[in-house]
């Protein structure tokens, strides 16, 4: 990135037409889209299900439709069977035979009918034969002939429509009733009626009464209800009725029926932070405070679907700033977390659309291999007549576009990060134009395009070779060029990128209507070391890459004083009767800058450019994603 003089250090401010966005609509825990305004942004996320909408600065959660209701029917539920009121689920739940409503607010069921009696004809019984109530059993009953009802909850033979000598018929039948546990026989006698049987086999414990002749099983003292505590089987009941007393009594826990949850009074939502539950909470609000005090950290419902989530990490991009395999391997090697590298391969060498290509194909292989993107960086010189002429040539760049898309798509790269600098301002259509059609080219081959653009200042952007309103709605993503705020050709000394400075570029970028999920904030991994005369009278400067700051400190006994407004110890030491003087970009500043992408919710930050940081930057920069 080459220092231009445009990049003064003028205050700024937003404009007046702001289009910055505040609100974000997530789908469960999946960010949609964003909006200027609360009302357009609740519009939008009622046309979604699960969805919810935040201000984005602090992450409030300010609307959603999550249901609050949920209606079972013996443990099974969809997600249509799901409500925001009360009443909706009371109108579902009058149209099934055994509903249960749940507040998903709150433990256990909030209303409950259930299976207490089935119905059996002789050995066979169908599903549609159970009943909440004894008179229904009795009733259906009637229809039938030899028909016996068991009561669930204590697992006997209660009621039966067989007259005398039909009993008497049966018990002089052949007996082919068999008692068994754990599939052999007990040894007992067999039985011709199956009441006789039933009541031999519930003084044995799971065992089951097994019709020889047929194969049918009518009866079973297998308690089905298994009530858990925290995942752990505790009692098994018969019936339901006395399972639910049982599991009232205890916390976290659940009742299962063959692998299928019927009733539980562990809340709806768990805290995760990896895999790992962290808590329970029964309601939106306390699961969410909660899970913003944990990195990593997501709030899931009990159907598993995840709806807040704190886990997507912000991405590290670096420039290399250099073509060299040897020393992009080498800066690369010193980093950790780094998610894009982008070498700098490519250039316009002329107006007339030539490429010149510095790319290598094995080391786009390894990156590859070792699951590291890159966006090889494509400049322009910073040759502002050359690129004029360029941009006036359809010829020389549909040449251009075509070679740079072709060797990208070959390499195998994720993208090309576009550095055109020094343009001319009359030259702000033909750019916007040619971005457009590097990025449908790039887009067709599957690659992406990044764009850098200076910090800039909404006094004068408008007058720039850069509309960011219409490059954003083209690009993939924008970078932030947030330093060089005091450069080389100043005139006098200053930051190379003040933290307040900084963060009101942020603001500008996101006034254009640039997406955050788009926008990366370029930090520096140097400062301007500047050396005044003994009038005060600037002399010159230099770069100071960060790596060395803290020996420049040491060597030349440089006292340090906070600047407020810069957001960093200025430092100054007098040498050879000059004074030498720089702000001091070091690991904390960093952390703050990092901390800006985060307040202001951007995809990540873009460092200028490796090698001119310690490796135990990284160690830091790696614990804040």
């Amino acid at each position: 990135m080459i220092l231009q003089a445009a990049y003064g250090a003028a205050a700024s401010s937003v404009s007046a037409s702001d289009l910055t966005t505040h609100y974000r609509v997530y789908q469960n825990d999946q960010a949609v889209k964003e909006f200027s305004t609360e009302a357009g942004a609740v519009a939008f996320a009622k046309n979604l299900t699960y969805s919810h909408v935040e201000l984005i600065t602090g992450r409030v959660w300010v609307w959603d439709n999550f249901p609050k209701y949920k209606v079972y029917e013996n443990g099974y539920s969809t997600g249509n069977r799901e409500f925001r009121t009360l009443a909706e689920a009371k109108t579902f739940a009058g149209k099934l035979r055994f509903p249960q409503i749940r507040d998903l607010e709150q433990p256990g069921w909030i209303s409950g009918t259930y299976p207490r009696f089935q119905m059996y004809q002789g050995d066979k019984s169908l599903p549609g034969w159970s009943y909440a109530s004894l008179d229904k059993a009795k009733q259906a009953a009637k229809a039938y002939s030899n028909i016996h009802i068991v009561e669930l909850a204590t697992n006997q033979w209660i009621w039966d429509n067989l007259s005398a000598a039909q009993k008497q018929a049966q018990r002089s039948a052949a007996a082919v009733y068999d008692i068994r546990q754990n599939g052999a026989s007990t040894g007992s006698m067999r039985y011709s009626f199956l009441l006789d049987a039933m009541r031999a086999a519930a003084r044995q414990p799971g065992s089951v009464v097994v019709n020889t002749a047929t194969g049918l099983v009518p009866y079973t003292t297998i308690k089905p209800f298994t009530v858990t505590q925290n995942g752990r089987p505790v009692q098994s009941f018969s019936g339901l009725g006395g399972a639910l007393v049982y599991a009232k009594t205890l916390s976290g826990a659940a009742i299962e029926k063959d692998g299928q949850e019927w009733w539980t009074n562990i809340p709806y939502l768990s805290v995760r932070q990896g895999e790992r539950v962290v808590s329970y909470f029964h309601t939106r609000q306390g699961a969410v405070a909660f899970a913003k005090g944990y990195k990593n950290a997501s709030v899931a419902a009990a159907d598993g679907r995840i709806i807040w989530s704190d886990t997507r990490e912000l991405a590290y991009l670096a420039w290399n700033g250099t073509s060299s395999t040897d020393t992009i391997l080498a800066q690369v090697q010193n980093t950790q977390g780094l998610d894009i590298d982008s070498p700098s391969w490519f250039e316009l060498a002329g107006s007339d659309g030539t490429l010149t290509d510095h790319s290598d194909p094995a080391l786009a292989a390894s990156m590859e291999k070792e699951g590291l993107k890159l966006t090889p960086l494509v400049h322009n010189q910073f040759d502002t007549k050359m690129t004029s002429v360029f941009l006036r040539n359809p010829a020389a760049k549909a040449k251009f576009i075509n070679s740079l898309v072709e060797r990208l798509a070959a390499l195998k790269v994720e993208g090309v990060n576009l550095d055109f600098e020094g343009l001319d301002g009359g030259d702000r259509a033909l750019y916007t134009s040619f971005v457009a059609s590097l990025a449908e080219a790039a887009h067709q081959r599957g690659l992406t395009v990044s764009i850098d653009l200076p910090r800039g200042d909404v006094a004068w952007d408008a007058q720039t070779a850069y509309d960011h309103k219409a490059l954003a709605n083209i690009a993939d993503m924008i970078m932030i060029m947030a330093y060089d705020q005091y450069w080389e050709g100043s005139q006098q000394a200053g930051s190379v990128s003040e933290l307040r400075w900084a963060e009101e570029g942020i603001k500008q970028f996101l006034a254009y209507g640039i997406p955050r999920g788009k926008l990366m904030l370029g930090i520096p991994f140097y400062v301007r070391e500047w050396r005044l005369d003994s009038a005060g009278k600037l002399v010159d400067s230099k770069a100071v890459f960060m790596k060395d700051v803290a020996e420049t400190i040491q060597q030349q006994d440089a006292v340090g004083t906070y600047d407020p407004g810069a957001g960093q110890t200025k430092y100054t030491y007098k040498k050879d009767g000059y004074t030498y003087v720089f702000w001091a970009e070091t690991a904390d500043t960093v952390k703050a800058r990092v901390d800006l992408a985060r307040k202001y919710g951007l995809a990540g930050v873009a460092a200028w450019r490796l090698g001119y940081e310690s490796s135990s930057l990284w160690t830091m920069l790696l614990q804040q994603k």
